[in-house]
């Protein structure tokens, strides 16, 4: 909570007025607020689609990540991952926060992934494959300082996220 006052440069009494509910109030707001990140980006890149295709939505997601590693220097990754990482195993309503999270994004991810023709429930498997690969691929880059593992999640899971679109146009 020092650091939370140090950094934001406020009195400290200012934190407890924010937050009366203390380091489990803050940390709970900082997942909710991760998981709106984590689904307002998934959104951008949605929108931001030059191919229609559930491959073309998971490497324009990985490319938002790739640049903001390589613009932070391998500091930044996902906000929601880092939070959960160190509060979820500390409190049932921290990790109840953290599922609500994760469901958002995993939401707008369906959204996205039926408006581009994925039958619903592939699309849900699906959603739940891509964060955790884009997940993992993060903690992964950010380990090593190298963007390979980012390309890889991209090449290798694009067969797999196109798949239900090709059985849908077979006769």
């Amino acid at each position: 909570m020092r650091e939370v006052v140090t950094h934001a440069e406020a009195p400290r009494g200012s934190l407890q007025h924010y937050f009366p509910g203390g380091k489990e109030q803050l940390f709970g707001e900082a997942i909710g607020w991760a998981g709106r990140y984590a689904a307002r980006r998934a959104a951008r890149a949605f929108e931001s689609l030059p191919e229609r295709t559930p491959s073309a939505l998971f490497a324009a997601m990985v490319g938002q990540w790739r640049a903001e590693l390589i613009e932070l220097g391998y500091s930044g990754g996902c906000p929601l991952v880092a939070t959960v990482a160190d509060v979820a195993a500390e409190s049932d309503a921290l990790r109840e926060r953290a599922s609500e999270a994760f469901a958002q994004w995993r939401r707008r991810l369906v959204t996205a992934l039926d408006e581009l023709g994925v039958p619903r429930p592939r699309a849900e498997s699906l959603a739940v494959l891509m964060i955790s690969a884009l997940e993992g691929a993060l903690v992964l880059a950010r380990a090593d300082r190298d963007l390979t593992p980012l390309d890889t999640v991209v090449a290798e899971l694009a067969p797999v996220l196109d798949a239900p679109l090709r059985r849908r146009v077979r006769p």
